[in-house]
């Protein structure tokens, strides 16, 4: 028997090992071939998933390791996808470069809907396949549809329980079932794989950077601007050192700058080598408090480290993310709605209450509301209980008939896609 599996990130290999550890594979019988892919801005200038330190522990559990990007160089992973009227050449050398003959028997692969998955699923033809999710995007709706090839071929989707109480919305509308990696067998392999974190200090606070400039959700002076709020909230509730985790795919710019603002306000900052994972600090380090927007490492460490967290610049990122069916808007959510709030003041504000299920499934039908007409009669109810304020557009709103359109505003009438969206809307509820 022959696995493919891919992964491009540490956190997601380690929850591929995670569930290999647990049986979800099966026994070890035949080839496990790792395809990994680097699908940072620049990969050149950013170590690959297989090159990182912590990467050594997950290694014995695959045959073979293949770089993605050095099939494909010098396209970029991200971008490149096969043509249709190419697709069955480039299978077939794919499994003759992997020696894979008629197989694989298995495909697992992460992020499904997007290239370099789909792409690779999409050449990779006549198994099943599994996906696990690496995040808090497991939670929301699937971000584009999938050709029948690909969804009919999908027999579960794999995901830790960063949320309790949540139930992913991701490939639902496929009838897919999640299984739940379990948390003793992640926080195993977490073990195994931590770097050493000697020379960095330990009990401080830490700010997690993501990459969201690169992301267009809003300009590089702004989220140098978020960064820096982090830090003077942490100066402000007395801490005079600090740590700050760069996304391996943002570049050196981010700590450039902190280091700008750290100069400013006497605070020592202590930036982390990109190719040591924030989780390996959270065990390793106890960091004081957590800081960052939307991260899943934010969820993480609380839930699996009981750390104490914090986010900054939710509203912002909550009104800039476009279009409204943003897969990262229900990362956003999640972490806006249930964690604290840091101020650049140092004040650190408590979220409202809130039916964290309710207020997911909502949002989760007003960005897929074709294909989850189920939630349509939930999400009316959570709207017309608690209104449209912070995670809701008026106007799409409007367009789903769950508020009537603002006084003065365009009528229902004058936007055809408007219109199609209704129609669509009432005859799937």
């Amino acid at each position: 028997m022959t696995q493919l599996f891919y992964a491009s990130t540490l956190f997601g290999a380690m929850t591929l090992a995670a569930a290999i550890d647990e049986g979800r594979f099966g026994p070890r019988d035949g080839r496990r071939i790792l395809m990994v892919s680097n699908n940072a801005a620049i990969p050149e200038i950013t170590p690959p998933l297989d090159e990182t330190p912590g990467f050594a522990a997950l290694r014995p559990r695959f045959d073979e390791i293949h770089s993605w990007n050095e099939i494909v160089a010098p396209l970029h992973p991200s971008d490149w996808k096969a043509r249709v009227i190419e697709v069955p050449m480039l299978g077939r050398l794919l499994r003759s470069y992997l020696s894979l003959d008629d197989g694989p028997d298995e495909l697992v692969v992460e992020s499904v809907a997007v290239p370099p998955a789909r792409t690779l699923a999409g050449l990779v033809k006549d198994c099943p396949i599994s996906v696990y999710s690496d995040g808090l995007m497991s939670y929301g709706p699937t971000r584009d549809p999938l050709p029948a090839e690909i969804s009919g071929r999908i027999t579960r989707l794999l995901h830790l329980d960063l949320v309790p109480g949540l139930t992913p919305l991701l490939l639902a509308e496929y009838g897919v079932p999640a299984e739940t990696v379990p948390e003793r067998a992640f926080l195993d392999v977490l073990d195994g794989v931590r770097p050493d974190a000697g020379g960095l200090p330990a009990g401080q606070p830490m700010i997690l950077g993501q990459y969201l400039s690169a992301l267009d959700i809003v300009t590089p002076d702004e989220e140098a601007g978020l960064h820096a709020d982090m830090l003077r909230g942490l100066a402000a509730r007395g801490f005079g050192g600090a740590l700050f985790k760069p996304h391996p795919a943002a570049g050196r710019r981010h700590a450039q700058r902190l280091r700008e603002t750290a100069r400013e306000l006497g605070v020592e900052l202590t930036v982390v080598a990109e190719s040591v994972p924030a989780e390996s600090c959270f065990a390793a380090l106890r960091p004081e408090l957590v800081v960052g927007c939307f991260s899943t490492a934010l969820i993480t460490a609380r839930r699996y480290f009981g750390l104490p967290v914090a986010t900054v610049g939710g509203e912002l990122i909550l009104d800039r993310l476009a279009p409204y069916e943003n897969s990262n808007r229900i990362p956003a959510t999640i972490t806006d709605a249930l964690l604290p709030r840091l101020s650049a003041d140092g004040s650190l504000e408590e979220p409202a209450p809130v039916d964290l299920p309710a207020l997911v499934g909502a949002v989760g039908y007003c960005m897929q509301s074709q294909v989850h007409p189920e939630l349509r009669e939930a999400a009316a109810a959570y709207v017309a209980e608690h209104g449209p304020a912070r995670y809701f557009k008026r106007q799409r709103l409007a367009a789903l008939d769950l508020i009537a359109p603002a006084p003065g505003g365009p009528s229902r009438e004058v936007s055809p896609l408007g219109r199609l969206r209704r129609r669509l809307s009432r005859a799937l509820s």
